[in-house]
Formats: structure tokens, C-alpha cells, sequence
């Protein structure tokens, strides 16, 4: 079994990824220490203060690591209790992997350390008004969410040139449905909101495999698909005030929401395992 906090071994028994390493901007702290419950399972609270520039609490181990060098594939199973303060917080948080596709911020204050790339999750994302990006076909594009994003890969120096005609078509009221049916072409994704509370403890859990991605909330099955991202993929704890929004409706665009008070994302008991226990 692989846990985190220890800075366990992969699938392949036989390499150490990096630790969890912190990434605090504005603001934000990250802060790790033993749990009510005592030294194990470790607490690690992500902290916001009341702001109006951008501000992020964060951790991975994707910081020091080309893409093509992160830790995670399947077969896995990603398992943490969690909550946050306030119920709804504003911005963005979550937990779970991805290939860090827009260097953290999509511009909003993170360094820049990797070209962008298609994008590919699987991860619990939660999403405040005016955040707005409906990945999945019946989907709201805001709210607590089990989230899955396949995309096509495409080769590097045809993805700018891409990305820059697509943003200048979705500014165009005129094609933008047409640039949003296009985008759809190359990708594929699977999402569902989660009717439960998040400002209490749940216990989160992922499962990866090669053929698909199993999403659970107190052992109860929340979203099982049969897309799987690309591997390899890197580890993701976070919170933040941004929002982003893509729609056919409102176009592109992204900025910050003010905080008028401290926004918390508290884990505990975050296991990664491999093989996936029976």
C-alpha cells in the first residue's frame, strides 16, 4: 500500500515520487500537522484570507517534474476524508489528478514552468458562480462535482496556434456555438454533482484503472465512467478564488472573486494505493 504522507513508492514498487510539495500564493497557507485523532492520519488544512487579488493554498508533487515524469498510473485508488468552510466557497478547490495543463493559475498568478497541453482529470472539482465550464452534455458548469477529462493529444506545435484561433472564434458571438461543437470533437468527458454537504468530514475515494475512473462518497458509488485520462498524471490538493468560464453562451474569460472571509479545505487519512485493494 502507497500513502502519501510517507512518501511512498509508486505502482512499480521500486521508485519514491516526490513529496507534497506547497505552493502558496496571495496569501494562502498550507499547513500539515497530526490529526485529532493523533499522529496518523496527518491533517493538512489549505487556508484562504479575505482577499480581493488572486489567492491559492495548494499542494502537489508535479512542481519539480516534467509532465511526462508524473507519478501516477493505473491500476490506483485514490482515498481522503475531507471538508470545507464556508459550504460554498467562492472560486475553485478539489482534490485528485491531473497533467497540469495551464501552469496552476490559468494566468492568474501562478508561474509558468510548463508549455500548456491538453487537458486531462480525474478529480473531485468544485466550481462557484461565475465559474462556468460544462465539460459533460446535461451538466450544470458550476458546482461539487466527480469529474473525468479525456483529451485527444495533439502535438505541441500545433496547440497554440489551436488554442488562440479556438479563443478568437468563442469571442465571436457569431461562431461560438460553432467553435464549441468543434471543441467537442476532440475530447471527452464525464461529470456529476454531488448532492451532499462539503462542509462536513466525507470520505472521498478514486479509482483508476485502464479502462475507466469509479468515484465514491461515504462507500456509496457516486459516478462510474468508462473514459480514463492519459497517464501519467500528477497529485492536486488545492483551493483558490479564480473562476473560469467557456460556454457557448458567455464565451471565455476567467478573473477573481473577492473574499470577504477565510475559505478552509481540510484533509485527513489521504492514501494512495496499488494495487487496488479488493
Amino acid at each position: 500500500m502507497n500513502t502519501v504522507s510517507g512518501n511512498p513508492p509508486v505502482s512499480d514498487l521500486t521508485a519514491k515520487p516526490p513529496p507534497l510539495l506547497p505552493l502558496e500564493i496571495g496569501g494562502g497557507r498550507v499547513l500539515r500537522r497530526p490529526s485529532s485523532a493523533g499522529a496518523d492520519p496527518e491533517r493538512i488544512t489549505l487556508r484562504l484570507p479575505p482577499s480581493r487579488l488572486y489567492a491559492d493554498a495548494q499542494l502537489d508533487d508535479t512542481q519539480t517534474l516534467a509532465r511526462g515524469s508524473f507519478c501516477w498510473s493505473p491500476p490506483l485508488r485514490l482515498s481522503v476524508r475531507a471538508r470545507v468552510s464556508p459550504p460554498e466557497p467562492r472560486g475553485t478547490y478539489g482534490f485528485g489528478f491531473w497533467n497540469d495543463p495551464f501552469s496552476i493559475s490559468l494566468g492568474m498568478g501562478g508561474a509558468a514552468r510548463k508549455l500548456p497541453a491538453p487537458p486531462q482529470c480525474a478529480w473531485f472539482f468544485h466550481g462557484s458562480p461565475p465559474h462556468d465550464l460544462a465539460l459533460a452534455d446535461g451538466a450544470p458548469g458550476w458546482g461539487w462535482k466527480a469529474q473525468v477529462l479525456s483529451f485527444r493529444r495533439l502535438p505541441a506545435p500545433l496547440l497554440a496556434p489551436l488554442a488562440a484561433g479556438g479563443i478568437l472564434l468563442v469571442a465571436l458571438p457569431p461562431t461560438r456555438r460553432r467553435a464549441f461543437r468543434l471543441a467537442r470533437r476532440f475530447y471527452r468527458a464525464e461529470e456529476k454533482i454531488l448532492e451532499i454537504d462539503p462542509s462536513v468530514w466525507h470520505a472521498y475515494a478514486l479509482e483508476w484503472t485502464a479502462s475507466g475512473i469509479r468515484f465514491c462518497v461515504d462507500g456509496a458509488e457516486a459516478l462510474r465512467s468508462g473514459l480514463a485520462p492519459a497517464p501519467p498524471l500528477g497529485l492536486v490538493l488545492w483551493i483558490d478564488n479564480q473562476y473560469a468560464v467557456a460556454s457557448a453562451e458567455k464565451g471565455f474569460g476567467f478573473g477573481v472573486l473577492p473574499l470577504e472571509r477565510e475559505q478552509t479545505l481540510e484533509l485527513e487519512d489521504l492514501r494512495i494505493e496499488s494495487p487496488i485493494p479488493a
